[in-house]
């Protein structure tokens, strides 16, 4: 079986090569095709959307363990324990805050794509599907996070 996409949209940023620090503030444009542009009716109702796109710039051989953030202190884990960017297929999915709708252009604050970066579906997000209160994570993950929290002001 095959799949094929065909792009509804491309995002529009500073981000050129790699998602700097700081994206999840950053803002970015979700440029939709106006033929798609009649789609987006109510979405400004909405606080939040999830956004799938294609990770374009993504090329190379696809390691199925990876140490996560390429940090060797990390225990390796499968690729589909994490979210690294090599993939079998290079989709890429974030939850991002809607700030503002104007006709065909999304604005939208916490995209870590790339500018350019195809856009090959939009889909609200909803609190009581969306939302697991009580899901768990790795301890390599809680640690990770953890060192996060202290680094960022």
């Amino acid at each position: 079986m095959r799949a094929e996409f065909e792009p509804i949209g491309i995002v529009r940023n500073a981000f050129m090569g790699q998602v700097p620090e700081g994206w999840e503030t950053a803002l970015s444009q979700i440029v939709i095709d106006q033929k798609w542009a009649p789609a987006l009716e109510g979405v400004e109702e909405f606080s939040h959307l999830c956004i799938l796109f294609w990770l374009h710039h993504i090329e190379g051989e696809i390691a199925l363990h990876v140490h996560p953030e390429n940090r060797v202190d990390l225990p390796a884990v499968g690729l589909f324990a994490t979210r690294t960017p090599c993939r079998p297929n290079p989709i890429g999915l974030q939850v991002v805050e809607l700030i503002s709708r104007e006709g065909n252009v999304l604005t939208v604050r916490g995209l870590d794509a790339l500018d350019g970066s195809p856009v090959l579906d939009i889909k609200p997000y909803l609190p009581r599907g969306d939302c697991i209160p009580d899901a768990t994570i790795p301890e390599w993950l809680k640690k990770l996070w953890g060192e996060m929290t202290k680094t960022r002001p």
